[in-house]
């Protein structure tokens, strides 16, 4: 089993002069789901190297148990610093993608041209995708086969209006996604501020916010598994 993890390599929150990046939770928890698997990891990043880790996300309040073993683990911390430009990616090489969130893919995996490809490629193979928090922002520019948003349609979620409005960022990002998928004809759906919420639909695997980061991992072993 063969999984790529997209990282984030923004760390502006736009002009606030404020850091961001990817929110180390959402990478954490995932990463492990899949290496106590026996799934062989591989991180990406547009840029490549080490991505930009949002300092909020290191802060004492937001660790886990998947936090505390990253900080823990050389290994995992190695391969952070050192992740493969996107450009070298090829999705056939690949069972399955996460993209962990964070604000930064809002600015970056949202507009990039090879993540894009890259999203479109798994789907088109019928591989399972799966994205947390804002990651699924990242879905806003990918096309379906027929031409037509990859979301249209579609049972979606990602981080919720109310959750940005309660990290003051309402007026600082880009897009908003439940407004973005809606837009798209999404149908997006959403659960409490904070709590687990994940949508399946066919291949397609989207969480809510940071808590649904591990029951998204999971739902992709499941589909790896039948």
């Amino acid at each position: 089993m063969k999984v790529l993890f997209v990282l984030t390599s923004h760390d502006r929150l736009g002009d606030t002069g404020r850091k961001t990046g990817f929110w180390l939770e959402e990478f954490a928890a995932p990463y492990y789901v899949f290496q106590d698997a026996g799934a062989e990891i591989t991180l990406a990043s547009p840029l490549g190297g080490q991505p930009p880790l949002d300092p909020k996300s290191d802060e004492p309040d937001a660790q886990t148990a998947a936090t505390e073993r990253f900080r823990k683990d050389p290994q995992a911390q190695a391969a952070l610093a050192a992740t493969t430009p996107l450009a070298q990616i090829n999705a056939d090489d690949f069972d399955t993608v996460f993209y962990p969130g964070g604000h930064g893919p809002l600015w970056d995996l949202a507009n990039d041209a090879k993540s894009i490809a890259l999203l479109e490629a798994f789907e088109r193979a019928g591989k399972p995708l799966g994205l947390v928090c804002h990651a699924p922002g990242a879905l806003i520019k990918v096309k379906a086969a027929n031409g037509n948003p990859l979301v249209a349609g579609r049972r979606v979620t990602g981080f919720t209006n109310s959750e940005e409005e309660g990290v003051g960022l309402t007026a600082v990002v880009p897009f908003l996604i439940e407004d973005a998928f809606t837009r798209l004809g999404g149908d997006y759906h959403k659960g409490p501020d904070w709590q687990v919420h994940v949508e399946v639909d066919g291949r397609l695997v989207t969480g809510q916010n940071p808590a649904s980061s591990e029951a998204v991992a999971e739902a992709l072993l499941s589909m790896l598994a039948k």
